[in-house]
């Protein structure tokens, strides 16, 4: 069955745990000791309702204070298909919780407060989303109830909100715009009467339509090795396969490819996946591929088809999102990961921080604090074979990683 990958984002008090939970009443996704639980939870703060938005605020003091801090991932299904949310923070400290969230997401789920219409905190989680090259955007416009289910506001927003799309880097995406009420249900799993001038689909008849292609067949095919696969017994002492995931792009028998760095080439082989022997590899399968010539190959080296060959980067331009409390300077040194490859990196230059709101580009700019998003220039002691993340998401993302302490100070997007 399909897995939809959905990340969800709002400013403070614009109903993002209630919709969720409401999207898990509505689906029968909560079992029956939960909402009991929930029914006492709601008595015990003095609601004559029962608050869905107490399933998904689970720290304490994400209850005490009635803001989502950290990410959850939510589970639940349809007879169409599975369904991963990604309930991520509003706040503007938790920028960072937000971009790791949506980094797998297929759909960003953006929630806008009727009475409030467009406010900084919009502009910065679309920003987000349109940096991720999420392909499919859903602006749900909440609380449609407390506005008397009023059209022009509705169409107010819309507008509004296209303007934002206008001035937007990557036009790509697919956007739709609900009017909903999560409180009641309104617009929801199904459409209602309280909205008759709405002609569109309810947010999840509009998730059950969304298609994706699990095959990735237009980018282009990487291989991460992760191990060098040996055994030690008698009956395949001659076996030598190469284990990973493939990060992008498939790999059939009898392709010709190159391992990177040294450039050799050959052809597969076999591929094999536990006891099965497969023809073709996905992107995202996890698999051993053996091929017909003995080859240096190792852990972090890279195997691609030797006609959409990587080109190797020691010096890369990247997007950024700062993520830790010691700030960035040109001239430190981290550990850049790409996939299972690990190398060290110089920041050599920051071209520019970008205020999210605005999109204004601040050029002067001789550090990075949290949550700052931005543009860099690094310096790496080996070769990344990293594609543009435009081109070939999968294969265009890193993490900086902190040498002394080991810490995830930043997450980048190769230009």
């Amino acid at each position: 069955m399909e897995v939809l990958r959905i990340a969800t984002s709002g400013s403070v008090d614009d109903g993002k745990s209630t919709l969720i939970g409401r999207l898990l009443y509505d689906t029968n996704s909560i079992p029956q000791d939960k909402m009991e639980a929930l029914h006492a939870a709601s008595k015990r703060k003095g609601l004559d309702y029962t608050d869905l938005s107490l399933l998904t605020d689970g720290l304490v003091a994400e209850r005490e204070q009635g803001i989502t801090i950290d990410v959850a991932h939510i589970y639940f299904s349809t007879p169409t298909r599975k369904y991963i949310i990604a309930d991520t923070p509003g706040h503007i400290e938790y920028t960072r919780n937000m971009v790791t969230g949506a980094s797998n997401a297929q759909v960003s789920l953006i929630l806008i407060d009727a009475r409030k219409g467009i406010v900084e905190q919009t502009h910065r989680h679309f920003f987000i989303a349109n940096l991720l090259r999420i392909p499919y955007l859903v602006v749900c416009v909440n609380k449609m109830d407390l506005v008397e289910y009023n059209q022009a506001r509705f169409n107010q927003i819309v507008e509004d909100f296209q303007q934002v799309l206008d001035n937007a880097g990557y036009k790509g995406q697919s956007v739709q715009f609900i009017p909903i009420s999560s409180l009641y249900g309104e617009n929801v799993a199904s459409r209602t009467g309280a909205i008759d001038w709405y002609e569109g689909p309810s947010l999840l008849e509009y998730l059950e339509g969304v298609s994706f292609d699990h095959a990735d067949k237009q980018h282009p095919a990487r291989f991460p090795i992760q191990s060098v696969i040996r055994p030690r017994t008698t009956e395949y002492h001659d076996f030598r396969g190469f284990a990973g995931k493939v990060a992008s792009g498939q790999f059939r028998v009898g392709d010709e490819v190159i391992s990177l760095p040294s450039g050799q080439k050959s052809r597969i082989k076999t591929i094999e996946q536990f006891e099965k022997q497969l023809e073709v590899a996905h992107a995202k399968e996890s698999v051993v591929i053996t091929l017909e010539d003995e080859i240096d190959s190792s852990r972090g080296n890279m195997l691609v088809k030797s006609d959409a060959v990587a080109e190797p980067l020691k010096e890369l331009t990247a997007d950024i999102c700062w993520m830790d409390q010691q700030k960035l300077a040109a001239g430190k040194t981290y550990l850049l990961q790409h996939g299972v490859n690990r190398v060290k990196a110089k920041v050599s230059q920051i071209n520019f921080v970008t205020d999210v709101t605005t999109l204004t580009q601040h050029d002067n700019k001789t550090e990075m604090g949290l949550n700052d998003i931005g543009r860099i220039t690094l310096r790496t002691a080996a070769p990344v074979f990293a594609d543009k993340y435009a081109d070939n998401p999968a294969n265009g993302a890193f993490i900086l990683i902190d040498e002394f302490n080991n810490t995830t100070v930043g997450v980048g997007f190769v230009i």
